[in-house]
């Protein structure tokens, strides 16, 4: 007799080959938290923190990840390991037709891995710039002119390459082959539990060093003073959410592909629970580092943080912090340990989007691990190279970043959250799942949460977000580019999805037996 952990159980579930395995719960729990601490972390929160009230805005933060953010992450959890696949499979297994939804979650994470490259790229030249500032006093036009060499405005796809981009990027992609060649335990698992710790080490002395510099006490008053009054801003809770959702790496395929990876009697909301809140930990001490260093900035200045600009994203790190780091003592270390951070954070999330889409080409196709990343990495990294090493690459990056995340993945989440709970109605099934397996029981509360409250706090989302999309041009760009870059990635994602769908498995995806038996009565 077979119990549900052993190989010959495995197969009988999958129908397939035994499924790669994680090495033990530690090496799941820091190989999700290295999906989940990427770049939105450390330029992102800051900034958003700062925008929507400051230390007030840690209120309907910490209410979005009670809310939405857990809830979410328990569901892709409980759906990847209970079905015991990529989206595509594990989608497919609750109902046929949603094989669709797990492919447009798929492409999304196409979308998002050849645009991620290039920041990670970006991030490895700045490193080595580090040491002796190349940027110089004009960091704005250093990054925007001698390195990325992009033209005054949008005129049109081009292929100019920019070396300074094109040879970080290669190496980026041969790093990141290279490591999903090795498989989920010798590859993914391995690259987090070395980077991981790095990256928390190496930003810890950032942040300690940070603190003291004259002024940073004014950038965390900055950050962390209390205004209220936008809480009663629908905006501000909208900013929240999304927040939670953008770093929690939840709605598109992660975490239901590193859930199918997990033993069958793994434990699954506890560790949920970890990842959840080490996320948000070192987002708020990204938070401290960053305006921290702000802080300083204004003081070199004589001015104040809120007379600044450039405050989060591409800005903030690569021409506000150059600037910064260029008026520090010991300017190349802490240089390189902002950029080394970025580029090791940044490298565990690209691992992770690249393991959706090779999980469900693996699943459908029959494609061995060594196969489908040598492949599917090369493709991407040859359409990476074509559409961000060139002189528009940072134009098309904004445009596509702003659609596939705010359009792509906020729909995604709303489609999956309703179809499988209510319209499959899988929620009972899903927190039976989760409850048999976990120290941590889920109930009626968690059916709410994830299937009415955050769904509906994200069609209001979803809705506010495409209308400012149709009335007024994103970023001053024109409606031709926007329309190419933007809609038209969500509508290539779409018919990605459906192409893909009708695709013959290469074995049967439905000989599939899922474990626990469901008892709906609880007996």
């Amino acid at each position: 007799m077979s119990t549900p952990d052993s190989p010959v159980a495995a197969v009988k579930a999958a129908g397939s080959p035994a499924r790669q395995q994680w090495s033990g719960q530690f090496g799941f729990i820091i190989s999700a938290i290295g999906s989940a601490v990427g770049l939105g972390n450390i330029w992102r929160f800051p900034g958003v923190a700062y925008e929507n009230g400051g230390g007030a805005f840690l209120i309907p933060y910490l209410v979005a990840l009670l809310t939405a953010g857990i809830p979410i992450l328990f569901l892709d959890y409980a759906i990847g390991h209970r079905f015991r696949g990529g989206p595509p499979l594990a989608l497919r297994r609750i109902k046929r037709w949603l094989e669709s939804l797990g492919w447009f979650q798929v492409m999304i994470c196409f979308f998002i891995g050849i645009y991620y490259a290039v920041i990670l790229a970006w991030a490895a030249s700045f490193f080595v710039f580090s040491f002796s500032q190349k940027w110089g006093d004009d960091t704005a036009s250093f990054f925007l002119f001698d390195y990325l060499h992009l033209p005054d405005a949008p005129a049109g796809y081009s292929l100019q390459f920019v070396p300074g981009v094109l040879i970080p990027l290669v190496l980026i992609w041969v790093a990141t082959i290279a490591v999903l060649v090795l498989g989920v335990a010798k590859g993914v698992e391995r690259a987090n539990v070395v980077f991981m710790p790095l990256l928390v080490v190496a930003f810890l002395i950032l942040v300690i060093r940070a603190v003291t510099l004259p002024g940073a006490a004014d950038g965390l008053t900055a950050l962390f003073t209390p205004d209220f009054s936008k809480l009663g801003s629908a905006d501000v809770w909208i900013a929240a959410y999304s927040q939670i959702f953008f770093s929690l790496s939840i709605a598109f395929g992660i975490m239901i592909t590193y859930a199918s990876y997990r033993r069958r009697k793994a434990n699954q909301t506890t560790p949920g629970l970890v990842v959840a809140f080490a996320n948000s930990s070192f987002e708020i001490l990204a938070g401290i580092g960053v305006f921290s260093i702000i802080g300083f900035m204004a003081y070199q200045q004589g001015t104040t943080v809120d007379q600044l600009s450039g405050l989060k994203g591409v800005s903030l790190a690569f021409i506000t912090f150059p600037k910064v780091v260029s008026e520090m003592p010991q300017s190349w270390l802490f240089g390189a340990l902002f950029f080394a951070s970025l580029l090791m954070a940044g490298f565990t999330s690209l691992i992770s989007i690249l393991q959706v889409i090779l999980a469900g080409f693996q699943d459908k196709f029959g494609l061995s691990v060594r196969r489908s990343a040598l492949w599917i990495g090369g493709v991407m990294g040859l359409v990476s190279t074509l559409l961000f090493a060139t002189v528009q690459g940072l134009n098309v990056l904004d445009a596509l970043d702003k659609w596939i995340n705010e359009v792509g993945i906020v729909l995604s989440a709303i489609v999956m959250s309703v179809v499988v709970i209510w319209v499959s109605r899988k929620g009972g099934e899903l927190s039976y799942h989760l409850s048999s397996l976990s120290t941590f029981k889920v109930k009626n509360l968690w059916l709410f949460l994830a299937g009415v409250l955050s769904p509906a706090m994200l069609t209001y989302m979803f809705i506010q977000v495409v209308i400012s999309l149709i009335k007024q041009p994103y970023g001053g760009m024109p409606q031709w580019f926007l329309l190419i870059d933007g809609w038209g990635a969500i509508a290539l994602a779409v018919v990605g999805a459906l192409i893909l769908t009708k695709l013959a498995w290469k074995r049967d995806p439905d000989n599939f037996e899922a474990w626990p038996v469901f008892q709906p009565s609880g007996k």
